[in-house]
């Protein structure tokens, strides 16, 4: 099993309280975390512009900016977002974007895509909102000019949604065939039915009923479409709460709503509950005994967050020494 880390960039209000002047500084820094050690093989960010459970004037950082950065200041580990939005960005451009990226990194750039779904973001930068279907659409229609400019080195395509007419893309991404793609979400009709065309990766919900299904659904596009199932690796993604015992656990619950509480206090208790609830809360044990289970299912590489990890590594560090081996 393969290991992703989220890098805290504000969007989960996991910069508070920090400085904006050291912001680059904690962000780096857990890269360099990553990035130096041996247990992730990526490191990711959030396509996000207002923070969530709500928008407040938290810090949110742009996930394609931080790629850039990141591509410069790590040397390892795979650089991915979950996942971009397709309409924030017109899909040439965001293709020549993210070749500029690969290219900075050696190539270590993902493309993690989806239809997007924060409304409120999307109404607030001027973006309207689209219905599910319109939205998805759009990101077929996107992931196909990507894959013209990674791979021809210029895209034409007159859709609904979107059209190019011999958009170039010199010099083409350092990847054969362009960056992996990432196609996120469990929509059993189009989304997944996207992902069985295009993707190399999938993600969707973790918990391992849901898994399990979202993966019967995805094998049978496959089928349909001709093909092999098995050439998709399937994610998801997990927040980490981990202690060396239960009370330990509950321990960092609490500082986690205390956290919550200093910015968005009407959403703290109900955040930590939803967290709680999660697959990977608990101690390693527990934990080593989730991941075997969802590794039984296909689930073959889980991107942790860890709320705390700006403040205290604790928590990552034993996910590192007690958890990781374990899957190896």
């Amino acid at each position: 099993m393969r290991f992703g880390l989220f890098i805290p960039q504000g969007w989960r209000q996991d910069l508070t309280g920090i400085a904006p002047a050291a912001h680059w500084t904690t962000m780096n820094g857990l890269a360099q975390h990553a990035d130096t050690g041996t247990v992730f093989d990526s490191v990711w960010v959030y396509d996000h512009f207002h923070t969530v459970p709500e928008p407040t004037t938290e810090a949110t950082h742009e996930a394609w900016s931080l790629m850039a950065a990141f591509a410069a200041s790590t040397s390892r580990v795979k650089l991915g977002q979950m996942c971009t939005c397709m309409a924030y960005r017109n899909p040439a451009y965001l293709a020549k974007a993210a070749t500029t990226v690969d290219i900075i990194s050696g190539g270590r750039a993902q493309m993690g895509i989806g239809a997007g779904w924060y409304e409120e973001e999307w109404r607030a930068y001027g973006y309207g909102f689209p219905r599910a279907g319109e939205r998805l659409d759009a990101l077929d229609e996107g992931v196909q000019i990507m894959k013209q400019m990674w791979t021809q080195g210029s895209a034409t395509f007159a859709g609904k949604h979107f059209q190019v007419d011999g958009a170039l893309n010199y010099p083409l991404p350092l990847q054969d065939g362009g960056l992996p793609l990432w196609i996120a979400g469990g929509g059993e009709k189009k989304t997944l039915r996207i992902a069985a065309q295009h993707a190399d990766f999938t993600n969707f919900d973790g918990a391992p009923e849901v898994f399990a299904h979202k993966s019967a659904i995805l094998a049978k596009h496959c089928a349909e479409q001709g093909r092999d199932f098995a050439d998709i690796t399937r994610s998801a993604n997990y927040n980490v709460v981990i202690g060396e015992t239960e009370k330990d656990v509950a321990d960092r619950l609490a500082w986690i709503g205390e956290h919550y509480a200093k910015t968005v206090p009407a959403k703290a208790a109900s955040t930590v509950e939803d967290l709680r609830s999660g697959p990977l809360v608990g101690t390693p044990e527990q934990i080593v005994e989730t991941l075997t289970g969802l590794k039984a299912l296909g689930m073959t590489y889980a991107i942790t967050y860890f709320a705390e990890a700006a403040y205290d590594r604790s928590g990552i560090e034993l996910f590192e020494s007690q958890v990781a081996p374990a899957l190896a």
